[in-house]
């Protein structure tokens, strides 16, 4: 399901669309939406980092979940060095869809040396992250 056909939609705050896909920004997060084919790699991530950081500044925590309605590619050997780019970037979320997608979202949760990633609705995901983002120290700091 599609961030813009869930009970979210009536919430969003911003949409950005760019080469790379879809964010739509929140109190606290974003839902990223990517396209068909992309690989979302070092070399590109700054078109989404940008607008994340031109949203949310270079302090106040925010978590990100990727909605995988589409099937795309990830590096997640460059994963450290794209959070490098967002210092603030605190929680993250993936939401698969079907076999492929939540695959994809179990592999990467083997990756995050915190806590689960990997989600199987939009509601359960934003609702952690959120949580996440919320209850962290970061969070508190940045008030």
């Amino acid at each position: 399901m599609k961030i813009i056909e869930s009970k979210f939609s009536n919430q969003i705050l911003k949409f950005v669309e760019n080469k790379l896909g879809n964010i739509f920004f929140f109190n606290h997060i974003a839902v990223v939406e990517l396209h068909e084919g992309v690989h979302f790699d070092i070399k590109n991530a700054s078109l989404i980092i940008d607008e994340l950081t031109s949203y949310f500044g270079n302090s106040k925590p925010f978590g990100v979940v990727a909605n995988r309605i589409n099937s795309y590619s990830i590096n997640l050997i460059e994963t450290p060095l794209i959070k490098e780019k967002a210092k603030n970037f605190f929680a993250y979320g993936v939401v698969g869809h079907d076999l492929a997608s939540k695959m994809n979202a179990e592999i990467e949760n083997k990756f995050c040396v915190s806590e689960k990633i990997d989600f199987d609705n939009l509601n359960e995901a934003i609702k952690i992250v959120y949580n996440r983002v919320i209850n962290s120290g970061l969070f508190r700091q940045a008030k």
